[in-house]
């Protein structure tokens, strides 16, 4: 016979087990702040703007069209910021002992659709490292574009700086923290059901109207040993010893 539960089981069932709910969330709470602030390495980040538009004279004038093909070569220019014959400079000048494939997973080209402007993005567990590779990366690629695509069209307008107090952005202990909670409730419920389910001893007198499919016509109560009552003198039932002289029908 399928049984269905209605929201007072519910309720009944996660009262039942709110021990082991609470405990599965602390415990993921807990181990997500200790890998977040004592195993994981703080990463920083840092951006340097760059600006994809050809010189103009005072008697030229801009155009769609050149706007539009200087949009269009910014995604070019994205792959070859990336690119090795960019990354091997960059990794010369700032000295870096990693490979060029490494150093490109740290810096990330971002740009907005429609807009000359293009961002580079770069991670590092220092905050002046990743300045400096950012900062670096966007000079070698404005020195390389004319000797690589025969046009000079990239500025440089802003570049990355270091803050005095520059804070990581991952990892993020506080949000590791609150889906770890997450996580550890949905774990602690999950098993409450499954324990629930695995279950099948009877509990109610209910539990046997659905097994058997007959009614309950009679409970056997629990019935608790009482306790023997101690030994209590009978003063008008003991023995008496006779005295001297005297005898028992006297």
């Amino acid at each position: 016979m399928e049984e269905t539960l209605s929201f007072g089981d519910l309720v009944k069932l996660l009262r039942k087990r709110l021990w082991l709910i609470t405990f599965t969330t602390l415990i993921a709470a807990t181990i997500s702040g200790i890998i977040s602030f004592f195993v994981l390495t703080p990463v920083y980040e840092a951006k340097t703007q760059i600006l994809v538009n050809q010189a103009k004279t005072e008697q030229q004038f801009y155009s769609t069209q050149e706007v539009q093909t200087n949009i269009q070569l910014i995604n070019t220019y994205n792959d070859i910021i990336k690119s090795p014959a960019i990354l091997e400079k960059v990794k010369k000048e700032l000295k870096l002992d990693i490979s060029a494939q490494e150093l490109s997973n740290q810096i990330q080209v971002v740009t907005s659709e429609n807009s000359q402007v293009a961002q580079i993005v770069v991670q590092d567990t220092s905050a002046k490292r990743a300045a400096q590779i950012a900062n670096t990366t966007a000079s070698v690629f404005q020195k390389q574009v004319p000797k690589l695509m025969n046009v000079d069209n990239v500025k440089v307008l802003s570049k990355a700086t270091v803050g005095e107090s520059a804070s990581p952005v991952k990892p993020q202990p506080l949000l590791n923290i609150a889906i770890a909670i997450v996580v550890g409730l949905m774990v602690g419920i999950g098993l409450s059901f499954l324990l629930e389910y695995l279950d099948n001893t009877l509990k109610t007198e209910q539990d046997i109207e659905n097994i058997l499919g007959l009614p309950v016509i009679g409970v056997v109560t629990n019935i608790k040993d009482v306790p023997k009552p101690s030994n209590v003198s009978r003063p008008d039932v003991a023995a008496r010893v006779p005295q001297r002289g005297e005898t028992y029908g006297s």
